[in-house]
C-alpha cells in the first residue's frame, strides 16, 4: 500500500489531489501557503483536509519506520519465516503490528518459559492439537527432576497454551471487538479518601458505571483525574463468560482428554494476561478519543478567541482592576506602545475615588485616549462603575476583557524583552489594553493553555495538544495577515514559513534599518532564503508601500498577471485596486499560467476588490446588567445579558458581569435535541440567559437560554409545548 491508498482511506477527496498536496508538504510548503496560493494543484482543498493529509501521511511514514524495526528484530532472532514477513509487510494497522511482535518481545521470565526449559512444550503441543484421548498417560512421559508428577507436567502445558493464547492475532482481535462494544469503565472511592474535601468535587464517581463507548469525553477525563489524584479506582471490564466462550469456540475444536486442560488454559490466559493488556488497551483508546474531542473543542475555542472582533489603531486606557493593591493603569498609543502608567485606589480600603476620577480623566485628555480596556477580575464591576461615573470631556468607550493568561504573559520572557523597566502589575495591565486593540497579536504571547478556554486541558496529551494548537494559532494569524512593521516577534514567529529565529531577524532588522518600505526588503534579512520568502511574504502586509499590492494578500509571484491585467483594461495598478467595475470586466481565464489557474485567479480579483480586508468583525462595547454586581444578588428566574467565554462539549459557561461565570447545559442551549454546542453559539457572542439555579457555597450558577414556555392549543388529547 502507498503512502496515497492509505491517505485516501481516511481523507475525503482524489487520490491525485492527496498526491499533489503530498509533493508540496515534501517540498517544504507550509499548510496555510498551499491553501491559500496552491488551490488548483491540490483541487481547492482547505486547511482541515490539508492537515488531515499531512497528519496520516507522518502516520504511514511511522508506520513504516516500525514495520523495518519489527521484521529486523525477529530476523536477528532468526525466527522471521515468509509467512510472517508477508503478513507484517501487508499490515498497517500499528495494534496488529504489535500482536504479530509480541511472541518475540524481549520481556522477563515467565511461567510458560520456566514450562518450556523443564521440557513441557511437547506435550503442551500435543494438548493443543486435541489429537489424544490419554493425556495423564502422555504428561507421565515428561516428567523428570524438576517435574515430579503428571499435576506439575500439565500444569506447565497450561502456562505454555495461556501464552499461546494471549499471543494468537485472532483471539486478541475477537477480545478487542467484545471490549469496544460491551465494556464497562466502573469507579470505586477510595475509602481512605472518601471524606477529604479535595474529593467531593469528584463525588458523583464515587461509585459509577457506564459503557466505555458512551462515555463523554469530559466525563472520562474527570474520572481519571480522580484517579489520578488518588481519590478513586478505575477497572474496565467485560461479562467474563461471554468472553472465555468466545475464545474457548475459536481454540476448542473437540471433545476429548484435551477440553478441560483447554479450558483452564483458556481461563488462566484470559483472567492472567489478556484482561490486564485489553482493558488496558481499551481504555487508553478511549482516553486518545477523548484527549482528540477535548483537543479540538479547546481548539476551535482558541481560534474564535484569537479571530474576536479588535478594536483597531485606537489609543487606549487599560486597567488592571484591584481592592487594596488599587488599580493598575496604562496609557497606551495607537501601536500599543506605553505611553504612561499610574496606580489609582478607587474602592476600598482607601476609598480615594476622587482622587482616582481627577487622575483618570486627566489622563484621558492628555493621552488622547479613545477607549477604557478593564480586565475582568477582581473588583472588574466596581471599577466599570466607577469608570462610567466620570463626565469625560469626549465620548469614551468602556470595555470589559477577559484577562485570562495576563498575569502569565507579565511574568514572561516577552513581557520582560518588552517591558525591562517595569514590574509584573504594569506589563499586565499593557496585555489587558493591547487585548482589545487586536486580541490576536496579544494573545499569541500566550501559552494557549493558560487561556483558559479549553476542556481539561491539562489531562489531555500534552504533545498533541501543543501540536494542535500551534497550528490554530498559525491558522489564524495567516489568515488574518500581519503589518510586518508593527508586528511583535512572537506574532511574526507563527507567519508561514518564518518561524522564531527568522521572526527574531526579521525585528532586528526592523530596528537597524528602519520600516520596511517593500516586500521585497524581506530578502535583505540575514538567513531569509528563498523558500522562506514564497512561504511568508504574502501574509505580511506593508501599509503605504510602494506597490499598493504590498498591503494585499496578492502574492508577488502573481504581480505580473494583476499588472498585465490593468494593462489590458488601460488603467494603472493603483486605479485596478477597489475597483469593482474594472475588476468584473476581467475573465480569469484569460490570465491562466503553469503556476496560477482559475481557482488563484478568483481569489486574486476578490483581493483585488477589496485588498487587505481583515476578515474579523469590529469590537462592540457591550453593558452587563447594573443590579447584579456579584452572586448573592442573583435570582432564580432573573434574566440577564452576558457573554458567552467558554465552550464545552456539555455546553458553555457565560460571563454575566461577576466574577463566578454560569453553566448553560447542552440541553439548555435552545429548545430540541443539541449535537454539537458550536452550532448554537461562539466564544465571545452576546446571549441572554435565564438564571435556573444558584448555589452560593459552591460559587455555582445553572443558567438557561431557553427564555419561554409558551403553550400551544390541545390538538386531540396531546397538549404540546414550543420552546422559544
Amino acid at each position: 500500500m502507498t503512502n496515497i491508498d492509505f491517505i485516501k482511506q481516511t481523507v475525503a477527496t482524489s487520490a491525485i489531489n492527496i498526491q499533489k498536496t503530498v509533493q508540496l508538504l515534501d517540498e517544504d510548503c507550509t499548510i496555510p501557503f498551499i491553501a491559500r496560493y496552491r488551490k488548483d494543484q491540490t483541487g481547492n482543498l482547505d486547511e482541515v483536509l490539508i492537515e488531515q493529509i499531512a497528519k496520516r501521511n507522518k502516520q504511514y511514514d511511522e508506520i513504516i519506520k516500525r514495520k523495518e524495526a519489527i521484521l529486523k528484530s525477529i530476523e536477528e532472532q532468526k525466527a522471521l519465516t515468509p509467512e510472517l514477513a508477508k503478513k507484517i509487510n501487508d499490515s498497517f494497522d500499528l495494534q496488529e503490528l504489535e500482536d504479530f511482535y509480541l511472541p518475540y518481545k524481549k520481556k522477563k521470565k515467565t511461567k510458560a518459559d520456566v514450562a518450556r526449559e523443564n521440557g513441557l512444550e511437547p506435550l503442551a503441543k500435543i494438548i493443543m492439537a486435541q489429537n489424544n484421548d490419554d493425556i495423564d498417560f502422555i504428561a507421565s512421559r515428561y516428567l523428570n527432576d524438576k517435574v515430579v508428577n503428571e499435576d506439575e507436567a500439565l500444569q506447565g502445558a497450561r502456562d505454555i497454551i495461556a501464552e499461546w493464547i494471549n499471543e494468537n492475532t485472532y483471539v486478541r482481535k475477537l477480545l478487542r471487538r467484545l471490549f469496544q462494544r460491551t465494556a464497562t469503565i466502573t469507579t470505586k472511592v477510595v475509602k481512605t479518601k472518601k471524606e477529604d474535601e479535595a474529593a467531593q468535587k469528584f463525588n458523583q464517581y464515587f461509585e459509577w458505571s457506564e459503557n466505555v463507548s458512551k462515555t463523554p469525553a469530559h466525563r472520562l477525563l474527570a474520572m481519571l483525574r480522580a484517579e489520578n489524584e488518588g481519590f478513586i479506582k478505575i477497572k474496565v471490564e467485560i461479562e467474563p463468560e461471554e468472553a472465555i466462550t468466545t475464545i474457548e469456540n475459536s481454540i476448542i475444536k473437540k471433545n476429548n482428554d484435551s477440553t478441560p486442560h483447554l479450558q483452564l488454559a483458556i481461563e488462566d490466559s484470559y483472567k492472567r494476561l489478556l484482561v490486564p493488556a485489553i482493558s488496558n488497551e481499551t481504555l487508553q483508546e478511549a482516553k486518545a478519543k477523548a484527549d482528540a474531542n477535548s483537543i479540538q473543542v479547546f481548539a476551535t475555542n482558541l481560534s474564535q478567541l484569537l479571530l474576536a472582533p479588535p478594536l483597531g489603531e485606537k489609543r487606549i486606557l487599560a486597567i488592571d482592576p484591584g481592592y487594596r493593591s488599587g488599580c493598575k493603569v496604562v496609557c497606551l498609543d495607537e501601536k500599543g506602545d506605553l505611553l504612561y502608567n499610574e496606580t489609582v485606589y478607587p474602592h476600598a480600603p482607601q476609598h480615594e475615588d476622587a482622587i482616582a476620577m481627577k487622575k483618570i480623566r486627566s489622563m484621558v485628555n492628555a493621552y488622547k485616549i479613545d477607549a477604557i480596556s478593564i480586565g475582568n477580575g477582581t473588583a472588574s464591576r466596581e471599577t466599570e462603575f466607577f469608570i462610567k461615573k466620570i463626565a469625560f470631556d469626549k465620548p469614551v468607550q468602556v470595555f470589559v476583557v477577559s484577562e485570562a493568561g495576563a498575569s502569565v504573559y507579565s511574568a514572561s520572557k516577552i513581557a520582560r524583552e518588552e517591558f525591562p523597566n517595569f514590574d509584573v502589575t504594569v506589563r499586565g495591565s499593557v496585555s489587558i489594553g493591547r487585548r482589545l486593540s487586536d486580541p490576536l497579536a496579544e494573545l499569541v504571547k500566550i501559552d494557549p493553555k493558560a487561556i483558559g478556554v479549553g476542556q481539561y486541558q491539562h489531562d489531555v496529551d500534552q504533545t498533541k495538544l501543543k501540536e494542535e494548537l500551534d497550528n490554530t494559532v498559525i491558522r489564524c494569524v495567516n489568515s488574518v495577515g500581519i503589518n510586518i512593521n508593527t508586528a511583535s516577534k512572537s506574532l511574526l514567529s507563527y507567519v508561514s514559513g518564518i518561524g522564531e529565529k527568522l521572526a527574531e531577524n526579521i525585528v532586528q532588522y526592523r530596528l537597524e534599518n528602519g520600516p520596511f518600505e517593500d516586500r521585497k526588503q524581506l530578502k535583505k534579512v540575514p538567513r531569509l532564503g528563498e523558500k522562506a520568502y514564497q512561504q511568508g511574504v504574502a501574509f505580511i502586509r506593508i501599509a503605504n508601500a510602494k506597490n499598493p499590492l504590498d498591503n494585499s494578500a496578492v502574492h508577488p509571484e502573481a504581480y505580473p498577471i494583476v499588472e498585465k491585467m490593468a494593462k489590458d483594461l488601460k488603467v494603472s495598478v493603483n486605479e485596478l485596486i477597489a475597483n469593482k467595475e474594472k475588476t468584473a470586466q476581467i475573465k480569469p481565464e484569460n490570465y491562466v499560467t503553469a503556476d496560477i489557474g482559475v481557482l488563484g485567479l478568483k481569489d486574486i480579483l476578490k483581493e483585488l476588490e477589496k485588498p487587505g480586508l481583515d476578515p474579523r468583525q469590529s469590537a462592540k462595547v457591550f453593558e452587563f446588567d447594573a443590579n447584579v454586581k456579584s452572586i448573592k444578588d442573583l435570582r432564580t428566574g432573573m434574566i440577564l445579558p452576558g457573554i458567552v467565554n467558554n465552550i464545552t462539549n456539555f455546553g458553555c459557561f457565560v460571563d454575566i458581569g461577576i466574577k463566578e461565570s454560569g453553566l448553560v447545559h447542552i440541553s439548555q442551549l435552545k429548545a430540541g435535541f443539541v449535537s454539537d454546542v458550536n452550532e448554537v453559539v461562539k466564544l465571545h457572542q452576546h446571549v441572554e440567559v435565564k438564571v435556573t439555579d444558584v448555589d452560593e457555597e459552591r460559587k455555582r450558577i445553572q443558567l438557561s437560554m431557553i427564555l419561554q414556555q409558551k403553550k400551544v392549543p390541545k390538538t386531540g388529547t396531546f397538549l404540546l409545548f414550543c420552546f422559544v
